[in-house]
């Protein structure tokens, strides 16, 4: 699955994971995405979208 969001282009972070001694190993953080079917243009397409562009109603999703 894509870790990128089509709506606000939120990607996959990296840093590191440090431990209580201090050893630094390489991490991601990677964004919450969905397969949506959303109106985009005035068709319906698959997305791939970010939870809080969902939540905050930047998706315009289509009548089931």
């Amino acid at each position: 699955m894509a870790a990128f969001c089509e709506i606000c282009h939120k990607h996959a972070g990296t840093g590191m994971n440090v431990s209580h001694s201090h050893i630094r190993t390489k991490r991601t953080w990677k964004p919450n995405i969905q397969h949506v079917r959303a109106i985009i243009d005035g068709q319906v397409k698959r997305i791939y979208v970010c939870t809080k562009c969902l939540r905050s109603g930047r998706v315009e999703r289509p009548l089931q």
